[in-house]
């Protein structure tokens, strides 16, 4: 049975609406002030809540900025009961994050109506995050132990040839085993971290406090990032001579360790996905109030069936390319530029090329770090 919490200060409107509602197999929850019913909604978390505009103490628009800022009541259907409909009213009402409004007088039927229509849209909402919550479940429980098991592999293998022929082994065969544990740890410890930052970048976007603290910062000097990144990147797939970097200069309102992360990503996915011997772009430049970052590379690209379904987990045509990486990088590039006002974008010519850009907002002259 679904809970209704119905906050109005006229008795007698908030018996009928409860009589209604009970009649309607509704569980109705009554509070006849705005403090008692903030206080209710945080304590039994109804499924929707209904609430007068005009009450003493606090009055419906502060109830509904309070409920809003919470974390636990942000997102429950919320109707406005009201005796006057102005346009300012709805529009205040609208802006604050209302559902819907009812304008007393109000029918049997009016009522039904608005709750209805707003529970079945909270639960087709619900049904869609379940669904993807599903589909990223399936996403993992298929690829994730794959990515964890391949460097795995390589550590006990290299780790168990020495133990058991130790004696038999030259100091330079040890040294390129140990090398090879070496890279492979490494690319587990990335996969792992990959993994907790993917989740947590979930989670951020519904906590509000840490979600300013994570886009609060500043960056003076993209350019150098960009080339030490770059260059740290093509060392590591032994490519420098396929790098090739040009970039103009801005201040973003990014932390360097945010912006690093994505240019990391994007570098590691064009690097991955393209072949030895070909050209890596990184081209940095100014369009007004954005800086733009292009990642070229002339590898296998993708078709636009593919960049429509880009995801976490999802590595395409794996049984043809088997490449590492569990497909977190351009999710994880994705999320951090949103989370900071700004997108990425990919265009790709299957087999030739393929331009992942992002896009962030610059910070303004008169506002330097």
């Amino acid at each position: 049975m679904k809970k209704i919490l119905v906050i109005e200060d006229e008795r007698v409107i908030l018996e009928i609406i409860t009589d209604v509602l009970e009649a309607e197999n509704f569980i109705v929850i009554g509070a006849d002030n705005g403090t008692l019913g903030v206080e209710k909604a945080l304590e039994i978390v109804p499924d929707l809540i209904i609430c007068d505009v005009m009450m003493p103490e606090l009055d419906g628009y502060t109830v509904l900025k309070l409920l809003r800022k919470n974390l636990v009541t942000e997102a429950i259907p919320f109707i406005f009961l009201t005796a006057k409909s102005t346009k300012a009213d709805l529009r205040e009402g609208m802006e604050l994050g209302a559902d819907d409004y009812l304008t007393k007088p109000f029918t049997r039927d009016e009522l039904m109506k608005a709750i209805n229509t707003r529970l079945e849209k909270q639960g087709t909402i619900e049904r869609k995050t379940q669904e993807q919550l599903d589909e990223l479940r399936s996403s993992i429980t298929l690829s994730l132990p794959h990515e964890l098991r391949t460097p795995l592999n390589g550590i006990i293998g290299y780790s168990n040839f020495i133990v058991e022929e130790f004696q038999e082994l030259e100091n330079d065969e040890i040294l390129e085993m140990v090398e090879n544990i070496h890279i492979s740890a490494h690319r587990l410890y990335r996969i792992i971290q990959n993994f907790l930052l993917y989740a947590d970048l979930e989670l951020l976007s519904r906590d509000r406090d840490r979600l300013k603290l994570f886009t609060t910062g500043c960056l003076s000097n993209p350019k150098s990032i960009i080339r030490e990144v770059a260059i740290e990147k093509a060392r590591s797939f032994n490519r420098l001579k396929d790098l090739d970097i040009t970039s103009e200069n801005t201040t973003l309102n990014i932390s360097e360790s945010n912006f690093r992360k994505i240019v990391d990503e994007l570098l590691d996915n064009a690097f991955k996905f393209s072949s030895f011997g070909t050209k890596v772009k990184v081209i940095g430049r100014l369009d007004r109030h954005v800086f733009a970052v292009d990642f070229i590379d002339f590898g296998k690209g993708m078709s636009a069936n593919e960049i429509s379904n880009i995801g976490a987990y999802k590595q395409f045509n794996r049984q043809i390319y088997e490449q590492q990486g569990s497909g977190l990088g351009l999710s994880i590039a994705k999320q951090i530029a949103e989370l900071h006002d700004g997108k990425l974008t990919i265009q790709s010519i299957p087999l030739q090329q393929t331009t992942i850009t992002v896009f962030l907002p610059t910070k303004g002259a008169e506002k330097d770090c």
